[in-house]
């Protein structure tokens, strides 16, 4: 085993902002490290020629990571992993495909259930060449207290389902399995959150009074050839989350 955490790879957008691209990348690294990883971090030189930007673009990067309570950071002694931090955030949402996936990850995920799935009226306007898909059911919960955050709902495409391994489900977000272990060259991804009242499976989901107030995220997922391939359904406790847009003026 390493003696320090070996985040994954990204690739940057010029277009963003690059601290904010790091800083996300990373975070979703870190919610999705397994029990047995280092919590040592590698230095901000070595972070910075891994994902190819300057030291001082990694100090911002870094520097949000610890503002939000995901690491702490120790003169001398290094930057560590918070394994007790805990893994919510804001719904923020920026333009690239790590965002989404750093938003999606962190917690305890159960796989509720998975298996075919009708192409829906509310669904057949993405698989518009489809009567039957399949969907994957998660539950999202707290790492250290267990109350439940959110739950997804995700209907993919069944060529694309076959190559799913759902015990990755549990771990990572559909987002990356989808684009690191199944290979999908992702084009774009449109996201819609909108204020609805929880309904009976959300509230007994969730933990929540019936009608309570949720956050509720539409992500429909396009590949290369501009098909949508997954359609993601997420249902945030409005008392845990907020939905913020940051616009670059730049």
């Amino acid at each position: 085993m390493p003696s320090t955490f070996s985040p994954d790879s990204l690739d940057l957008n010029r277009k963003l902002p690059l601290w904010y691209q790091v800083s996300q990348s990373l975070r979703a690294s870190i919610l999705g490290r397994r029990p047995e990883d280092p919590l040592r971090l590698p230095t901000e030189e070595a972070l910075a020629e891994h994902y190819g930007v300057s030291v001082l673009t990694m100090r911002q990067a870094l520097k949000e990571l610890a503002a939000e309570g995901l690491i702490t950071r120790h003169r001398r002694r290094g930057t560590f992993i918070e394994p007790n931090a805990r893994r919510t955030s804001p719904v923020r949402l920026l333009g690239s495909v790590d965002t989404i996936v750093a938003q999606q990850s962190g917690g305890r995920t159960a796989v509720l259930g998975h298996g075919p799935a009708p192409v829906t009226a509310e669904l057949a306007e993405y698989f518009p060449d489809l009567e039957l898909a399949v969907g994957y059911r998660r539950l999202r919960c707290d790492e250290g207290t267990g109350e439940p955050t959110n739950w997804a709902e995700n209907t993919v495409r069944p060529e694309l389902a076959d190559r799913i391994d759902v015990a990755d489900l549990a771990r990572w977000p559909m987002t990356k399995v989808l684009r690191d272990a199944v290979g999908v060259r992702i084009s774009r991804i449109t996201d819609t959150v909108e204020a609805r009242l929880a309904d009976p499976e959300t509230a007994r989901l969730l933990e929540v009074p019936l009608l309570s107030p949720i956050l509720h995220y539409t992500g429909v997922t396009y590949d290369e050839r501009g098909r949508a391939v997954d359609v993601a359904r997420i249902r945030y406790r409005g008392d845990r989350f907020s939905f913020t847009v940051t616009l670059d003026a730049h």
